[in-house]
């Protein structure tokens, strides 16, 4: 029984593939409370509901890696269930406000690949965005993976 999928590969990518991730996920209250109060950010737009509801914002904002963690991960399952090791992190960018309740979906595309003989691993650049439930484009980043090629049939 495989414990991967049979088509997330390196030799399964080609460079300017795209990807619709197949899951949305609501960010609640519960995900961005915890995790912006372990790493400390105390701005006002993540922890204090009094002084967000008279901004132009309306209420609390979703700490921005919130927002880049669920996008990647949402995008994980079709590229990074054979890596090998995470590289990087790039070119972060969040491009318009999350709110609690807010659903964002994940889409990928193949930027660059590198075959290394020298290992039965390749290196691929993906560029990954997220879209809120309007479609607002609310993450852009790049991630660099080393994944796994096929290995060889016996």
């Amino acid at each position: 029984m495989n414990l991967t999928s049979n088509n997330t590969y390196f030799e399964d990518f080609e460079v300017g593939m795209r990807i619709k991730h197949a899951r949305g996920t609501t960010i609640d209250e519960v995900e961005n409370q915890m995790l912006t109060k372990l790493v400390m950010n105390t701005a006002s737009g993540h922890w204090n509901e009094h002084v967000m509801k008279d901004t132009p914002f309306g209420s609390r904002l979703v700490f921005g890696f919130i927002t880049a963690s669920m996008v990647i991960g949402l995008a994980t399952q079709d590229t990074a269930e054979n890596a090998v090791k995470e590289l990087g992190l790039d070119k972060i960018r969040f491009k318009k406000p999350v709110f609690h309740g807010d659903t964002v979906y994940a889409y990928t595309e193949v930027l660059s690949m590198e075959s290394t003989p020298e290992r039965d691993a390749g290196i691929i650049a993906f560029k990954h965005w997220g879209v809120n439930q309007k479609d607002d484009v609310v993450f852009e980043g790049e991630r660099r993976v080393l994944l796994k090629k096929r290995p060889a049939e016996r």
